[in-house]
């Protein structure tokens, strides 16, 4: 059995001010992503990575590759307009088996513990899909400019990565997707969409997704205190 993480990286990063996506953005001589791929890198239980991104970024990732010795890394190739077609184009590249685990990870959340990872990878070998993910710790609400509910916060989770599923389970459930013209946020709400169960991991708030120009900043201080 082989395990893959893909790392979709085609996203833009609208809300960072820089010229460059947010992935590429370089934090103490090292490009974001850079940080990301040295998580898998050292796993012992991931066996291949693979990016997909934006064509004119292949070189950056090759140098990248280099620079970092990043070994696992075994295809870079080319993402859709969105995350959903970025990681069907990767999970086609891997040429897997069904049952082979296949690890889907933000490029942009490059503080993921190893101790989380194998524990949701441990989790996979029992249960086919995982998501890692965090309670809700503040009140929360819906609505637009006025509050219309309040959710039960004790049963409502913040979805982050790693999520791990079979390669057969993960496309099947894409190409239905596809086939329907559903375009979800993420690979969980398409298996669930396809009626597969899905197991929670617990995850960690230090391991948030670098969006905005704030989290950038903390991210720049938790590498200052390192």
């Amino acid at each position: 059995m082989t395990t893959y993480a893909i790392i979709p990286s085609g996203g833009i990063g609208k809300r960072i001010t820089s010229s460059l996506p947010k992935q590429y953005v370089k934090i103490k001589g090292k490009e974001l992503i850079a940080y990301t791929l040295e998580i898998f890198q050292k796993s012992d239980l991931i066996d291949k990575i693979i990016i997909a991104a934006q064509p004119q970024y292949f070189s950056l990732l090759e140098k990248i590759k280099e620079k970092f010795n990043i070994s696992k890394l075994s295809k870079i190739v080319e993402g859709g307009v969105e995350r959903q077609a970025s990681v069907y184009n990767a999970l086609l590249a891997t040429n897997a088996k069904d049952d082979d685990i296949i690890v889907v990870h933000d490029a942009a959340r490059p503080l993921l513990s190893q101790n989380i990872l194998n524990r949701a990878l441990i989790e996979a070998k029992s249960f086919d899909n995982i998501i890692v993910a965090i309670k809700a710790t503040d009140t929360l609400v819906s609505g637009d400019t006025f509050v219309q509910d309040y959710l039960n916060r004790n049963s409502t989770y913040l979805v982050q990565t790693p999520q791990i599923s079979r390669y057969r389970i993960l496309t099947d459930a894409m190409e239905s997707a596809n086939k329907m013209n559903f375009l979800g946020t993420d690979e969980s709400i398409l298996l669930y969409k396809a009626s597969h169960k899905i197991k929670i991991v617990e995850g960690s708030s230090k391991n948030f997704k670098i969006t905005t120009d704030e989290d950038l900043d903390l991210f720049k201080i938790i590498c200052d205190i390192k």
